[in-house]
């Protein structure tokens, strides 16, 4: 029979697939002698239980009875006693943190008797009628699902009734108000009356957290992050302590470096007199720790020793929640902070420096998506520009978009093309959709450690908070600020490494990381005098070099001109993957090809070819000369034959036309029966790659030919050129064998021509799902293999990316049939598994065979770290996505397929 509860006691942070990232670390700290409050926690097995049936597991409230008893007897008081009572927190926590999961519940157990007890325990009755009104408000709106803002509401009417601005100003006989009126919110909302049964409150809220698991935000946030949905939640039940005990108490969130820039050193927000969600929801502005230090220095130096501690034992940066109570220091909860694309570079190199971690293990804490961050433009410092505020640098990036005051337009927005800004008073989980959809983020309250801030810095998305001087008016769908009103749709753009907030677009210039990336260590630190810049770029160029040095795979590009192949090699590209020799083909030339085609004369035919030769030649000799001395893979034509045709619809209306008007050129009637003729329902499984090659005489000839003349070229002329041949399309050996002898064939006429020896390898590109099943075959003629798994996804899948991803993804994604586009990242089950055949049984033909990929998902970290796993010598992307590709090489191989970087 399956345990469904663990005391804090009995577990440790390695078992977060069963007890939650928070039931893990509180069991942790527990263990390490950390003053942590008792309780317990409900596993994800009793969640997954829960998914199955829909009922809670009849064993689960034995449990809880049984380790609610033990906490009971542990403390001496009993959850809801009249006389000194035992109250509860409940909080959600899944192995990954989820924004879009239930907030925390506090103060579970008070009620109308058990609030007059905890008056006399404490004997503070202002604070036992301030725990007993957040209990009803949080409960309401997170377990009963009430709108937050019915009780916030009637919380800023009390405020403004007793002429104060702050919550901790209302006197006990206000809160006393106060709570019978949100009492009478929940009655009327509800037609019940709010629990007074302290079990029925607790049962009730772990009830919530486990749908909470189900919820349309806690999905949303899931299918963005690729977290799987058959994990489920832990739900945490912890003994109270209290913040809002007057000025000795308070609440905070610590970390213990920086989780904006990196930089070392005190970085939190604490709240004085305050309790629980207070200082994320942002509601009011916080102190720093360093003011904590002045009020209460013996809790801020066991913060401070406890923080410290806990970086050693986690070897991280940790994100730390805690409450003081009366000047005794409890910690709340620990994790490995969530932090932006510029700290994760700078921090692992900092305890690579501290000798915390290896510089495998610093390569293993920074992944592609935040290193893609580090390129993003940052706004040009000497462009014009027009200051609004400025506030809170909370998560970096140069933002501009359009003002959108919530959450629904953010996303109707985005969806039709628009960069939105999302500007909220503060955020809440129920924001989530808007946050995703925005390219920046902006609040007028909150801090650093603010809902806002956190999951934009989670998520990448640039953010400022906090900015007081925004005036919000969510009626006019505008804000105003020194004298500028911006009403919804008009421009802004915010700097989330600064702070600032400006009136319209503001130019934006290439990012430091960028600029060395492009062009090397030097001219990058010497473009800028920002010491924590240029610890960035050293941080970057430091991992990146470690990268290269441990990764097996090697790093091609997809490049199809001259200076797309410069700018490949400027990048650190090893060599190009695939050449699209289609491209080539395009304005003047199309013509040529066309005539090609439709040739029904071999002379005129070859007319054309001779045309096209000289042309392909200087192509390839151009090509050739930027990646001197690297393997550069080109591919014969591989696109659908319609592509080089006349659009069959237009020249047929040209001819009706033409007929109508008695005007009739034969030329154009000639030509539509020969596109007629050609003319295929499905060309995407038609005429095309290699089948091209062996319908079309002297096609595929011509490029061979002029790939082989390039070389020969470029030899007479000093270069070290590495041409390989890659016929696209192959489902047949023998359509392999008939090209590869035609091949061999000009190779031996052109060297002869030049007093040279050719022998250039000539490989298949697999994109059937039967070339990869017969690769065994294929192999004997083929000495290299290149997946295009584009094609192989669609060919696979029976899908149309070009018709599929808009028409029908997102509501397979919201429905769970994908979780992910498998044109993103690859289908590990399905072509992943042809991709496996294809490489061990090709391998079994030839063992010296060289396999690589050429698709786009040679650039997606997670296909990356599974086309490692499979044996594959290199991976091919898009010139801008060579970094990534090194960088995600290199984690593959100093952590495994496995690396979850969340």
């Amino acid at each position: 029979m399956a345990t469904y509860v663990k005391d804090f006691s009995e577990g440790d942070r390695d078992q977060k697939d069963l007890l939650g990232g928070k039931g893990a670390n509180l069991a942790e700290m527990t263990r390490l002698g950390l003053p942590v409050p008792p309780g317990f926690t409900i596993t994800t097995e009793a969640c997954r239980a829960f998914m199955r049936t829909g009922e809670v597991p009849a064993e689960l409230r034995v449990e809880v009875t049984m380790a609610l008893r033990r906490l009971e007897d542990a403390l001496g008081r009993q959850l809801g006693d009249f006389h000194e009572p035992l109250l509860v927190s409940v909080r959600s926590g899944a192995k990954f943190s989820m924004p879009g999961m239930m907030e925390t519940v506090l103060n579970v157990g008070l009620n109308d008797a058990s609030v007059q007890g905890l008056a006399q325990f404490s004997g503070d009755e202002r604070f036992a009628w301030d725990s007993y009104r957040r209990l009803i408000q949080m409960f309401g709106r997170t377990v009963l699902g009430l709108e937050g803002e019915l009780f916030a509401d009637a919380l800023d009417k009390a405020k403004a009734g007793r002429g104060v601005t702050s919550d901790v100003e209302l006197t006990a006989d206000d809160l006393r108000v106060l709570v019978d009126t949100f009492k009478e919110i929940v009655r009327t909302e509800t037609g019940k009356e709010f629990p007074q049964h302290p079990r029925e409150q607790l049962d009730l809220a772990i009830v919530a957290v486990l749908q909470s698991w189900g919820t349309e935000r806690a999905r949303l946030y899931r299918r963005k992050e690729r977290i799987p949905d058959d994990l489920g939640t832990a739900v945490n039940v912890c003994s109270m302590v209290f913040g809002n005990l007057g000025p000795t108490s308070g609440t905070g969130v610590a970390f213990t470096r920086n989780p904006s820039t990196g930089e070392t050193g005190d970085y939190g927000d604490y709240l004085v007199n305050a309790q629980g969600e207070d200082v994320v929801a942002g509601i009011r502005n916080t102190l720093s720790l360093a003011d904590l230090e002045e009020v209460d220095p013996v809790a801020y130096g066991e913060l401070r020793q406890a923080m410290r501690r806990l970086e050693t034992h986690y070897r991280d940066l940790c994100d730390i929640e805690f409450t003081i109570e009366r000047g005794k220091l409890w910690m709340l909860q620990t994790r490995v902070g969530k932090r932006t694309a510029p700290a994760a570079f700078r921090i692992a190199c900092q305890l690579v420096d501290e000798h915390l971690i290896t510089m495998d293990e610093a390569l293993s804490r920074v992944n592609g998506a935040q290193l893609s961050q580090l390129l993003f433009p940052q706004f040009d410092a000497d462009g014009e520009r027009t200051l609004l505020t400025k506030a809170m640098a909370a998560s970096p990036g140069a933002a501009v978009g359009m003002a959108v005051f919530d959450s629904v337009t953010a996303q109707e927005w985005a969806e039709e093309g628009k960069d939105v800004i999302l500007v909220r008073r503060e955020t809440n989980p129920d924001d989530l959709g808007g946050m995703i959809a925005a390219v920046g983020i902006l609040t007028a309250r909150g801090g650093k450690t603010s809902h806002a801030a956190v999951v934009a810095r989670g998520m990448g998305r640039t953010a400022v908070v906090g900015a007081e001087a925004l005036d919000i008016d969510m009626v006019t769908r505008s804000f105003t600020v020194t004298g500028h009103k911006v009403h919804e749709g008009d421009v802004i753009a915010i700097d989330g490494s600064t702070g600032d907030v400006f009136l319209g677009s503001v130019p934006v210039m290439p990012s430091p990381v960028s600029t060395y990336l492009e062009e090397g260590l030097d001219v990058a630190l010497a473009s800028t005098d920002d010491e924590e810049t240029r610890d960035l770029v050293m941080a970057v160029d430091r991992i990146l070099r470690h990268a290269d040095a441990t990764r097996r795979l090697h790093v091609h590009a997809n490049a199809d001109t001259a200076e797309d192949a410069a700018r490949a090699r400027r990048l650190g590209a090893e060599g190009i993957g695939l050449c699209r020799t289609e491209h080539m083909f395009l304005g003047e030339r199309r013509v040529l090809v066309e005539r090609v085609v439709l040739a029904t004369q071999d002379a005129t035919r070859q007319e054309a070819l001779d045309a096209l030769l000289p042309l392909q030649r200087e192509d390839f000799v151009d090509l050739l000369r930027e990646m001197d001395g690297l393997p550069t893979t080109i591919r014969l034509l591989d696109p659908p034959l319609h592509e080089f045709l006349p659009d069959f619809t237009e020249l047929s209306v040209k001819v009706a036309l033409a007929e109508a008007s008695g005007n009739v050129d034969e030329a154009d009637v000639q030509l539509l029966a020969a596109v007629t003729r050609m003319h295929e329902a499905n060309p995407m499984l038609g005429l095309r790659g290699v089948r091209l090659g062996l319908v079309v005489p002297g096609l595929f000839a011509l490029q061979i030919r002029a790939i082989c003349e390039a070389v020969a070229i470029r030899r007479v002329a000093g270069g070290d050129p590495h041409a390989e041949i890659m016929v696209p399309l192959v489902g047949s050996v023998q359509e392999l064998r008939i090209i590869r002898e035609e091949a061999l064939g000009i190779m031996a006429e052109v060297g002869a021509e030049h007093g040279i020896t050719l022998d250039l390898p000539v490989g298949v590109m697999i994109e059937l799902p039967r070339a990869a099943l017969t690769a065994d075959r294929i192999a004997e003629e083929a000495q290299f293999f290149s997946f295009g798994t584009n094609d192989l996804t669609q060919t696979t899948w029976g899908f149309s990316r070009d018709d599929v991803e808009g028409a029908f993804f997102a509501q397979y994604t919201a429905n769970g049939v994908l979780s992910v586009s498998p044109f993103e990242t690859i289908d590990a089950k399905g072509v992943g598994r042809l991709v496996r055949i294809a490489v061990e049984e090709g391998r079994a033909t030839r063992p010296d065979l060289t396999i690589g990929v050429c698709g786009e998902h040679g650039g997606d970290p997670e296909s990356i770290r599974f086309f490692d796993s499979v044996g594959l010598d290199y991976v091919s992307c898009s010139p801008f996505r060579v970094p990534v590709a090194r960088l995600e090489a290199g984690r593959a191989s100093v952590a495994g397929p496995d690396t979850d970087a969340r």
